[in-house]
């Protein structure tokens, strides 16, 4: 028999279907970061929420257990490059999912100049050409620390890793090209939703 545990999506998808801002934004960051689909989107959109989740309960509490949370959120965000160094709770409310998606690896791996593309940079993760310190990572959603960035680079294991390489002779790229600029967007990525809304919603996609 298999296993008898319910496996549980691990992000939430939009609450209402049909946004056309929303779905304008989403088209935009599928081209901007070379993602997949959009559920890499919502993946992101899950882990920002549950960021900001945190910090508002934090912000309410104001016992010793949660002080310690507190310094652990704001330590783990800022080394994300996430919040500032003086950051403080109300600084985690304000980032953006763009700041989210620009601490992937893919994104990194394309800014950093290793790739001419990030749809090539999704490709050179994938094919395992890509290593963060002595680890190849094959996730282009892996979120870099400010600590790992410098350490992005060829795999040894990889034919890239040589000057020689036709590749590495075509990644000659200004570094204008390379940014990835903010899409302007009214639609409010990172929020999170009250256990009434959700309960809405379902009504509303069961048609009741």
């Amino acid at each position: 028999m298999g296993d008898p545990r319910r496996l549980r999506k691990k992000y939430q998808g939009p609450l209402k279907l049909w946004d056309k801002e929303r779905i304008e934004f989403e088209i935009e960051l599928l081209k901007q970061y070379g993602l997949k689909n959009k559920t890499e989107i919502w993946k992101m959109d899950s882990l920002l929420r549950k960021f900001k989740a945190d910090a508002k309960k934090l912000i309410r509490a104001s016992t010793k257990q949660a002080e310690m949370e507190r310094v652990y959120l704001i330590n783990k965000l800022r080394s994300f490059g996430l919040v500032p160094e003086n950051a403080k709770l109300d600084n985690i409310l304000g980032i953006g999912l763009q700041d989210v998606l620009n601490r992937r690896l893919q994104t990194l791996v394309y800014k950093s100049g290793l790739a001419r593309s990030v749809d090539q940079a999704r490709q050179l993760i994938t094919h395992e050409h890509i290593k963060v310190g002595d680890r190849i990572i094959t996730f282009p959603s892996y979120i870099v620390s400010i600590s790992e960035e410098p350490q992005i680079g060829f795999s040894t294991n990889s034919s890239i890793s040589s000057q020689d390489h036709m590749l590495r002779q075509s990644l000659v790229l200004p570094a204008k090209k390379r940014q990835i600029t903010y899409i302007r967007s009214k639609h409010r990525y990172g929020k999170t939703h009250t256990k009434q809304e959700k309960g809405i919603t379902r009504e509303r996609i069961r048609g009741k």
